[in-house]
């Protein structure tokens, strides 16, 4: 069975992510071993947005959606 998507609670209304929740890098980037290539994603009046890459939600705090 899959897992749901993770949902992240933010204060800001842009973003990144890398797909990398909870991994540290060692310093080179390995795309494969941390998730997918960082994008920065912009929360609009809807109050959250979806990453393309992972799924992974971003909620802006405080927003009725």
């Amino acid at each position: 069975m899959n897992k749901p998507p993770e949902t992240v609670t933010v204060t800001t209304n842009r973003v990144s992510c890398d797909g990398a929740s909870g991994i540290r890098s060692t310093g080179a980037y390995k795309p494969s071993a941390l998730g997918h290539p960082r994008v920065w994603l912009e929360i609009d009046e809807r109050g959250y947005v979806d990453c393309g890459y992972c799924d992974k939600r971003f909620v802006l705090e405080g927003a009725a959606h």
